[in-house]
């Protein structure tokens, strides 16, 4: 029997975890039960787990293969070694806090819109885990919520409405919007789009999901004005702030969350003060699936 203590953080999602030191191998029965709280909770807090780089990957890779993301495109210099790492910070790769208008802000910027982490791909993101090393003195808190809360208050028509549509999801999408389009041909066809049912359901907890999200440019069928502005439509619904939960970061927090049931977004700060989070990525796929049962 796993020694997993849940404590609800938000009377939508979300829980605090404790009683497993994450920086040791988990048994068996610890990963099935954090699943199981993933499939309830969809975002799990641990607070207090100092992990190493190397211990933030083994922790992840009790729940399936490690995916690198929009790596994949921007293949520049990282001054984290293993790949698998996503450096969630204003840190150039010689280590000093990088310019203000460097791509490095700039992935920052992008990651203050609501999203799920690589939705653009397929097959996408199952869980994100961010580790937290360093906060600024003010800001930098992450935001979440619960694709499965939007979906069940939309109103009827609209369910019927979304039902058999689908939205396509591009990589490049949030950083064109925010005036970075200097990408080439080949970059562009790196990742290519990925499309999504409005109405999903999540695999584990069976749940109908309305998987919106920034990264969706259309909606397949759908003149692309029209469907842009559905498309923010849905996405003001799922983000409403009493469904929101905020996190204020501590280093030694790990934050796990869902992306296949959840929104987040990182909230600005002094990008003069430097903030370092390591993120690690598991692809749903079916060896997650099976590790999820």
């Amino acid at each position: 029997m796993s020694s997993l203590q849940l404590k609800p953080i938000h009377s939508v999602f979300g829980a605090e975890a404790s009683g497993l030191d994450l920086t040791r191998p988990l048994a068996a029965e610890d990963v099935r039960a954090i699943n199981a709280a993933m499939n309830e909770h969809a975002v799990l807090v641990f607070r207090g787990q100092p992990l190493t780089a190397q211990q933030q990957l083994d922790f992840a890779r009790h729940f399936g293969p490690l995916d690198i993301g929009l790596k994949r495109v921007f293949k520049r210099p990282e001054r984290l070694e293993d790949e698998r790492l996503i450096d969630i910070s204003n840190v150039d790769a010689q280590g000093k806090i990088a310019r203000r208008d460097s791509p490095k802000n700039l992935s920052n910027f992008a990651n203050q819109l609501w999203h799920s982490d690589s939705s653009f791909m397929n097959p996408r993101a199952a869980y994100s885990m961010l580790h937290c090393v360093i906060t600024p003195s003010w800001g930098g808190n992450t935001e979440f919520a619960d694709l499965r809360h939007a979906y069940d208050t939309l109103d009827e028509r609209t369910k019927a409405e979304i039902e058999d549509l689908q939205a396509e999801h591009f990589a490049l999408h949030t950083r064109i919007l925010l005036g970075d389009d200097a990408y080439t041909d080949d970059q562009k066809k790196e990742i290519p789009p990925a499309v999504w049912p409005l109405a999903d359901t999540h695999p584990g907890s069976g749940r109908k999901v309305l998987f919106v999200g920034v990264h969706a440019r259309e909606v397949i069928g759908w003149p692309i004005a029209e469907g842009r502005m559905y498309l923010s439509d849905l996405l003001e619904h799922a983000t409403r702030r009493e469904n929101v939960y905020v996190h204020e970061w501590t280093p030694g927090d790990l934050v796990i969350w869902d992306n296949r049931s959840t929104l987040h977004r990182g909230r600005r700060y002094d990008i003069s003060e430097r903030r370092e989070l390591r993120r690690t990525t598991i692809n749903d796929t079916p060896e997650a699936m099976l590790r999820a049962a």
